[in-house]
């Protein structure tokens, strides 16, 4: 059996990477773009394709597959409380997250949005991330940019960011399952 935690923990880190990078991309490409929307959208797109590559490296171990891509799901959420709880304890308050259900609730219907457009069981590559980036680009983006969200996607080269990461993860999961 593939050890999980580590694939787990391996594509966490990349894929908490990868966020910052697509997130940052459009904070400094794109005029007035919210914050807290780039990073949630970057974060819910980046979570569901990783939970999708661990999965198909994982084929040989499906429980594993499982299990993999039911963690890295939760990624939005776990981000979410873990920035929270920082801000918390450096305003001393001591208390640590209940849980705010209208934020887990708006995670979820972004996390739900993504897994939709990445079936699982399916790598993500190139040509279709291509096609569900510019979704993601599109809803990161304010009206009336006078780029499509295609050929900011394109001029920015982040289908290639997200998909090297992708590949990292699709390559250890394969490794981790022999």
């Amino acid at each position: 059996m593939a050890d999980l935690s580590l694939l787990t923990a391996f594509a966490t880190v990349g894929a908490v990477s990868a966020t910052q990078e697509l997130a940052r991309a459009v904070l400094e490409s794109i005029p007035g773009a919210d914050p807290e929307v780039a990073f949630e959208e970057s974060l819910a797109l980046v979570a569901v394709a990783t939970a999708r590559a661990a999965e198909v490296g994982l084929q040989k171990v499906p429980q594993g597959a499982q299990q993999a891509a039911e963690a890295l799901f939760e990624l939005p959420f776990l981000y979410h409380e873990y920035v929270v709880g920082g801000a918390m304890l450096v305003q001393q308050s001591g208390a640590l997250l209940d849980g705010d259900s209208a934020i887990r609730q708006r995670l979820e219907r972004k996390r739900q949005f993504y897994a939709l457009h990445l079936p699982a069981g399916q790598f993500p590559g190139e040509r279709v991330l291509q096609d569900k980036m510019a979704l993601w680009m599109g809803r990161v983006s304010g009206p009336g940019l006078p780029e499509k969200p295609d050929e900011r996607l394109a001029r920015l080269g982040l289908v290639e960011t997200l998909v090297t990461h992708l590949k990292l993860v699709l390559s250890y999961g394969r490794r981790m399952a022999g």
